[in-house]
């Protein structure tokens, strides 16, 4: 099985670089996989996914996420299932993430069937700030969020979850 294990976020908008400094750090840890292939830093969105994740069996991504009363350093798990509901949204940029799924599958692309695209979202506090440094919250909170998203992230890797 191709695994695709890809950070997502800008480096220099303070906790939006949560999903690369995460994967940067899984990729330490976890060595050489077999099948894995790891991308630490990925800007792109939308559309612009599409020829990255094409061609894989699994696909584990790694985010940021902003709700409106969310603590920094919680984090959610889900698949592209639960997106599916997420898909007539309207981006006035790019397509949506479920959107962007459907249309590369309506071009016939070869991607990750929804219950193998897994998500790690980081709730974040500050992804607007122009900085190389997560906020104090965020930085406080994680090695606790890190090593549970790696126990995760880890028990799939093995088959386990």
């Amino acid at each position: 099985m191709r695994t695709l294990l890809l950070g997502m976020g800008n480096p220099f908008l303070s906790d939006d670089a949560v999903g690369i400094r995460l994967v940067g750090d899984f990729s330490r840890r976890l060595g050489k996989v077999t099948g894995l292939e790891i991308i630490e830093e990925c800007t792109a969105g939308g559309l612009d996914l599409l020829p990255i994740i094409e061609g894989y069996d699994r696909l584990l991504l790694v985010d940021s996420i902003k709700t409106r009363e969310g603590v920094p350093g919680n984090w959610f798990r889900f698949t592209a299932e639960r997106l599916r509901k997420t898909i007539h949204l309207t981006n006035i940029h790019d397509a949506n993430f479920a959107t962007t799924l459907s249309l590369g599958r309506q071009l016939r692309m070869k991607l990750p069937p929804d219950p193998e695209i897994h998500v790690f979202a980081v709730e974040v506090f500050d992804d607007f700030t122009f900085s190389e440094q997560m906020t104090d919250s965020l930085e406080t909170a994680y090695p606790i969020y890190s090593e549970e998203i790696f126990g995760v992230l880890r028990g799939l890797l093995q088959g386990q979850c």
